[in-house]
């Protein structure tokens, strides 16, 4: 028996078991077992499968809104080019510096956000060496936004 997207096999007693890897794979559902459900495994721990693992990083689902504001801060910096090209008061191009930075410093916390709650959890979820090497990535991403 078969089905679209799973595999139905039919054991000696006659009943149908399903294999739904296929699905899972290609529709984004988490592999990771459920911990509600019991571990049916024989002691082994099952490797954890997230988002990150699948090349899917924490701007992934706000990316449309994120290249609008980016847009927005380029037209912020097409207009800086502008003013200075028709000589425009000095103070009055401060402003709009001021303005375009504030932007950008905004974008950069949104992303760091993302980058906490998705990839450093992922590797907190994991556990390892690879929690240390994300917290130290983060931790240097804020100093650097800090410098600015």
């Amino acid at each position: 028996m078969t089905t679209t997207g799973t595999t139905a096999t039919t054991s000696d007693a006659g009943t149908a078991s399903t294999d739904a890897t296929a699905d899972a794979t290609t529709s984004g559902a988490s592999t990771a077992p459920d911990p509600a459900a019991g571990s049916t495994s024989t002691g082994a721990a099952e490797p954890v499968v997230t988002d990150h693992d699948r090349g899917i990083h924490g701007y992934h689902h706000q990316k449309a809104e994120h290249l609008k504001r980016l847009r927005r801060i380029e037209g912020q910096i097409r207009g800086l080019q502008r003013m200075v090209d028709e000589d425009v008061y000095c103070i009055d191009i401060l402003t709009q510096v001021s303005a375009s930075t504030k932007a950008l410093q905004s974008f950069a916390l949104q992303l760091l956000e993302e980058h906490l709650r998705h990839c450093v959890a992922d590797a907190a979820l994991k556990g390892g060496d690879e929690v240390d090497a994300k917290v130290e990535e983060a931790t240097k991403a804020i100093a650097r936004l800090l410098r600015t």
